[in-house]
C-alpha cells in the first residue's frame, strides 16, 4: 500500500512537470509558424495529452479486453468536458474565442459522436469496419487541422519576437513531455487502481472512474497550466481535440484490431452525457464567442452526479 502510494505521488509529479512544458513548448511552436493556440491546443497538445488513452485502449484490445476501449474513452469525453473544461472554465470563463476553429471541430466531433451513437444501438459493438472508418475520420481531421489553420486567427494573441525560438528543440521538448506524461499517467492509473482496491473499491466503479480520470489527468494539468500561463485557448482547444481524438483513435485503433462490443450502459448513458456535456460547453461559446461561470458550474454539478450514481450504481 506504502509502494503504491509512493508511486502514485511520482506519476502525479511526472503529469505535472511533463504538462507544464508541453503547454511552453506548444505555445513557442505556434508563435514561431504563427499558428492560433486554439489550433495548437486541438491538435498537437491534445495528441500528446490523448496518448494514455490511445495507448491503454490499445494494450487492453491485444490483450481480449477490447470492452474496456469503450468505456475508457467515453468516461474520458465526459470527464474532459465535465470536470477539466468545468473547473477552467469556472476558474476563467474563455472570452474572444475564435469562431472558425470551434466550429468545424464541433461539427465534426457532434456528427461523429450521432453516428457511432446509432451503430451501438443497432448492432452493440463497433466492429473492425467501424474501427477503419474512424481511423480514416482521423485522417481527415488532421488535413483539415492543417489545412484550415493558415485562415484561422486568435483575437487574444500579439504579434512577438520570435527569432530565437527553435522548432527542432521544442519538437523534441514536446515528445519528450508526451513520454513524462505517458509514464506518469501509468503511474496514477496502476497504482490508483491498487489503492482503491485495498479501500474496497468496487471493480465496476474503479473502471469508470480511476481509468477514466488517470488517463485524463494529463489534459486536466495541461489546461490548469495553461490558464496559470494565460494562454486559456490553448486548454479549451485541448480538450475539444482530446474528446476528437478519444472517438476517432482511442477507439478506432482497437475497433479496427479486434473490434468493442458495447456495453449496455456504454450505449444508454455513457455516450448520450458525452454528447449532453458537450453541448452544455460548445453552444453558449458558438453563439456568444465567450463562455461563462455559469456553465464551468453546471458542468462540475453533471460530473458530480454521474459519479455518485457511478458509485450508487
Amino acid at each position: 500500500m506504502i509502494t503504491a502510494v509512493l508511486l502514485f505521488a511520482v506519476g502525479l509529479m511526472l503529469i505535472m512537470l511533463g504538462g507544464d512544458r508541453l503547454v511552453d513548448a506548444a505555445v513557442a511552436i505556434a508563435k514561431k509558424l504563427g499558428i492560433p493556440q486554439i489550433v495548437v491546443g486541438a491538435t498537437i497538445v491534445s495528441l500528446g495529452t490523448t496518448l494514455p488513452e490511445v495507448l491503454v485502449s490499445t494494450t487492453a484490445a491485444f490483450d481480449g479486453s477490447a470492452a474496456i476501449a469503450a468505456g475508457n474513452a467515453f468516461g474520458s469525453i465526459i470527464c474532459n468536458t465535465a470536470l477539466i473544461a468545468g473547473l477552467t472554465q469556472t476558474i476563467r470563463p474563455s472570452k474572444k474565442v475564435e469562431f472558425a476553429s470551434i466550429a468545424w471541430r464541433s461539427a465534426f466531433f457532434f456528427i461523429t459522436l450521432i453516428i457511432m451513437n446509432m451503430i451501438g444501438y443497432m448492432t452493440g459493438s463497433f466492429g473492425q469496419p467501424v474501427g477503419i472508418c474512424l481511423l480514416l475520420a482521423f485522417c481527415l481531421y488532421a488535413f483539415l487541422s492543417i489545412k484550415l489553420s493558415a485562415g484561422e486567427a486568435d483575437e487574444e494573441e500579439e504579434k512577438e519576437d520570435v527569432s530565437s525560438i527553435s522548432i527542432p528543440k521544442q519538437l523534441l521538448m514536446l515528445v519528450v513531455c508526451a513520454a513524462l506524461l505517458y509514464v506518469g499517467a501509468n503511474l496514477l492509473v496502476d497504482n490508483g487502481i491498487l489503492i482503491a482496491q485495498a479501500l474496497g473499491v468496487p471493480e465496476r466503479v474503479i473502471a469508470v472512474t480511476f481509468i477514466a480520470l488517470g488517463t485524463s489527468l494529463p489534459e486536466l494539468v495541461t489546461s490548469i497550466m495553461s490558464l496559470v500561463k494565460g494562454y486559456g485557448n490553448v486548454g479549451l482547444g485541448n480538450v475539444i481535440g482530446a474528446n476528437l481524438l478519444n472517438l476517432l483513435l482511442v477507439i478506432g485503433i482497437p475497433s479496427a484490431v479486434a473490434g468493442i462490443p458495447l456495453e449496455n450502459g456504454t450505449v444508454t448513458v455513457d455516450m448520450p452525457l458525452a454528447c449532453g456535456v458537450m453541448l452544455v460547453l460548445l453552444a453558449p461559446i458558438m453563439i456568444r464567442k465567450k463562455s461563462s461561470r455559469v456553465q464551468g458550474v453546471l458542468l462540475l454539478g453533471i460530473y458530480a452526479v454521474y459519479c455518485v450514481a457511478s458509485f450508487i450504481g
